[in-house]
């Protein structure tokens, strides 16, 4: 700890992202990225835009890939949001858009940036416990509140809200700003992004890094009235005019234009996800209902953090997280075939039946 630091500085505990291990033959099924490669349109066009035109700042306003959002969700442009990666967006939310003098409402198991950007902004918050088998009742979301965030599919379980059950939410809380953050929709979900002129006050965040595979390229958007969009856009030219550079934009707009090659992946990881959960099935695991592209999913006699470590070892890498209720729990990727034929074959070889 620096002398140098300031309080704040010195108060944060940061987000601890994934892990990046820099093993050789790894089979990575940890972070959630996409199996499959961005699609060749979106390749193409970044290619493209490598030229003479990288020495001109790219466009602030985001304005063609905004429009192209726009169109693929069927709001007006003055609806989208982009920035760098959804986390930077929603650091935006909860800089801007949460009153800071009540708590913010969240899940007791969901995304851990969420208490950080709290602490990073001084807002108070409150976790609200899931029900036992890990589900969120929005019956709880009612009491006086500066916001209310959750992941839809909720991370790292899994569970989706059905809309009809976001709608009863968004009906006794229309006094402050609702955000479902739908990092993984795309995956087995319906969008809230139908609701967003219904409800002013509901902002829907998504990513490209999931179901687009450009978890590379860091784009994330934000859909919702005008009215929250602008707050966002204040943010957004008081912190960095330009958060997308030329080549995020070329390609985040070739990608959202490309819906073929998007609903084939998003199926492909959807067939891939059930697979594997019928193979853990077989090996005596447990997985909750997914509609992301990972499964939550523990072993009826095994600890979590055993078979962690014995796929470690033969460079199998899924995600164990050290947290109560949740402590004996996997988090697995949904990757390819012969990526899980992997991380089979580790666990017979360590763990024979």
């Amino acid at each position: 700890m620096s002398r140098f630091w300031s309080p704040r500085v010195k108060e944060l505990e940061p987000y601890v992202p994934g892990e990046q291990p820099k093993l050789s033959k790894l089979t990575k099924l940890n972070t959630n990225e996409n199996p499959f490669p961005p699609s060749p349109k979106a390749i193409e066009a970044m290619q493209a835009a490598l030229g003479d035109d990288l020495r001109l700042y790219p466009d602030p306003n985001a304005d063609s890939l905004r429009a192209a959002i726009a169109d693929y969700y069927g709001v007006e442009a003055k609806q989208v949001f982009v920035g760098n990666g959804s986390d930077e967006v929603l650091a935006h939310i909860f800089n801007g858009l949460f009153q800071h003098g009540r708590p913010l409402l969240f899940p007791d198991i969901s995304y851990s940036f969420y208490p950080v950007y709290c602490q990073l902004y001084n807002i108070p918050f409150e976790r609200i416990p899931l029900t036992d088998d890990f589900a969120i009742d929005v019956s709880d979301y009612t009491g006086i509140n500066g916001g209310i965030i959750f992941p839809n599919p909720n991370a790292p379980t899994g569970r989706l809200l059905p809309l009809d059950e976001i709608r009863r939410l968004l009906a006794v809380n229309n006094e402050t700003v609702v955000v479902v953050d739908e990092a993984y929709i795309d995956f087995g979900g319906e969008s809230a992004v139908g609701l967003v002129n219904e409800y002013p006050n509901l902002l829907v965040t998504q990513t490209f890094s999931k179901s687009r595979s450009l978890a590379g390229l860091r784009v994330g958007l934000a859909i919702g009235s005008a009215e929250l969009i602008d707050a966002l856009d204040r943010i957004k030219n008081s912190f960095n005019s330009y958060p997308l550079d030329r080549l995020a934009l070329a390609g985040a707009e070739a990608a959202i234009n490309d819906r073929e090659y998007f609903a084939q992946c998003c199926d492909a990881v959807i067939a891939e996800r059930e697979r594997l959960r019928a193979e853990l099935s077989q090996r005596g695991f447990e997985s909750l209902p997914s509609a992301a592209n990972f499964l939550f999913t523990r072993h009826r006699t095994l600890a979590a953090a055993d078979i962690a470590a014995a796929l470690r070892e033969d460079g199998v890498i899924v995600r164990h997280f050290k947290q109560p209720r949740i402590d004996n729990y996997l988090r697995i990727t949904v990757g390819t075939a012969e990526q899980h034929a992997q991380l089979l074959a580790s666990f017979d070889a360590r763990f024979p039946r």
